[in-house]
């Protein structure tokens, strides 16, 4: 997480002070919950909460500063800050924390975190969806070709192209809401989980005010398949940006030049080569895309932790924690602009439909021919050394189009008639389904 990478909404959710501001929240709702229960005196609870509030209204870095000086000696996060507290507190802070442990605060504030980062991350998908919807309706029958390992297939539409990722996109979000769900769960159990020393209502109220689930057994701490579940969702939205991405950068070279990142008033490409427009938006989106993906494998390993509880995994999240979500979220809104500025030349798409001849035609052509009567063998080795004669000769002297071998090939000619072939080669076939294919998408 560096400032290049990071919008402000995102990084905050991982500062101290928002993480100690979660913290006294968890204490202060625990205290209220006890007080409801008779287990602490309503005015101590009501004090923590006044005089709390307070603290973290004006709390600044030299509080920060202070927490860590006192941690420097304690040796222990957690204390160092209910040490800051009752100093604020005073007496009543004797019933603060009472039958908790530090896990129920690091843990159900960890998912708080995680939480507020999801709902930034769903409102970026957001924004990518309505970005890829407009451009897709724009371009619904802008004709393209369609590619295969690489090599121009059949023609399709751009719309069309775009209208797969947002299925992929939509998906996304679906898999996020979830993983959102499943992290969404408080524990307020106490030492290894038995509720021993803290009623379990205590649990559920805190739970219910943060908007969490209560975590069925949490062993002291929130088993880590869920959030191991979290940041692999992480990583599929990043593969499905990368993707995205590299559709781009290929549009964007040279020798196809179907649609370019938008290239902006005095923006400079190349420190040697003044006429160069690089796809480094997208070249960048596919490297944080790498960042994201990361953080998947060290969570999945998070998952196998000793017996009730360890902390190997501590020093792990607080590092993917806010790198992969801020970073993502940094990608998301990356990539809803770009695509909403991509620059789109359809005449450059069709001259490349067309580029190899008419060959692109040759699925349609094989039908023609088996339609009129040739076995479909015979009829391959019609269209594919036609093709091919129209393939190896492309931009000599002699070159002639797909048509010109077709109808010249005495296979063809008297059992095929030229207006079947150019049936066959008719573009328009490629989008009698477009509209089929967008109500499914879009609805």
């Amino acid at each position: 997480m560096i400032p290049r990478y990071s919008r402000p909404q995102a990084a905050a959710i991982w500062t101290q002070e928002n993480k100690y501001k979660i913290w006294f929240e968890i204490e202060a709702l625990a205290c209220e919950a006890m007080a409801q229960l008779g287990a602490i005196p309503a005015d101590a609870a009501r004090t923590i909460r006044e005089k709390g509030d307070a603290a973290m209204a004006v709390f600044t870095e030299a509080d920060t500063a202070e927490i860590d000086a006192i941690e420097a000696e304690t040796r222990h996060d957690v204390i160092a800050f209910l040490t800051w507290l009752a100093k604020r507190v005073g007496e009543d802070s004797r019933f603060v924390h009472q039958g908790l442990t530090s896990s129920d605060v690091l843990d159900t504030c960890f998912a708080v975190q995680l939480t507020q980062a999801a709902d930034l991350l769903l409102a970026d998908i957001d924004l990518v969806l309505a970005a890829l919807k407009k451009r897709a309706i724009e371009h619904k029958r802008t004709l393209t070709i369609g590619r295969s390992h690489g090599i121009h297939a059949e023609p399709t539409s751009f719309g069309l192209k775009l209208a797969g990722h947002y299925a992929e996109f939509a998906r996304n979000k679906q898999r996020l809401l979830a993983a959102r769900a499943e992290i969404a769960t408080c524990a307020i159990s106490g030492a290894v989980g038995t509720f021993a020393h803290v009623d379990p209502r205590v649990e559920e109220y805190v739970a219910e005010k943060l908007g969490l689930a209560a975590e069925p057994v949490s062993t002291q701490v929130i088993p880590r398949d869920r959030h191991a579940a979290f940041f692999a969702t992480l990583g599929v939205i990043a593969s499905g940006i990368e993707r995205l991405a590299t559709e781009v950068r290929h549009l964007q070279r040279s020798e196809v030049r179907e649609a370019e990142e938008f290239f902006h008033a005095g923006q400079k490409g190349s420190s040697a080569m003044p006429h160069k427009r690089n796809p480094v938006l997208s070249e960048n989106l596919c490297g944080l895309a790498r960042l994201v993906r990361a953080a998947v494998i060290p969570a999945m390993e998070n998952v196998a932790l000793w017996h009730e509880r360890d902390i190997s995994h501590s020093s792990v999240e607080r590092g993917i924690g806010p790198d992969a979500t801020v970073t993502l979220d940094f990608a998301l809104a990356r990539l809803a602009g770009m695509m909403d500025k991509l620059t789109i030349y359809p005449e450059q798409m069709a001259a490349n439909v067309e580029s190899l001849g008419g060959v692109v035609h040759s699925g349609e052509v094989l039908l023609a021919l088996t339609k009129a009567g040739i076995l479909r063998e015979d009829a391959y080795k019609i269209v594919q050394r036609n093709a091919m004669a129209t393939w190896t000769k492309l931009g000599q002297p002699d070159t002639k189009t797909f048509r010109e071998n077709l109808l010249a090939d005495p296979e063809v000619a008297g059992r095929v008639s030229a207006t079947a072939i150019d049936a066959a080669m008719s573009a328009e076939m490629h989008h009698a389904h477009v509209d089929t294919i967008f109500k499914r998408v879009f609805g």
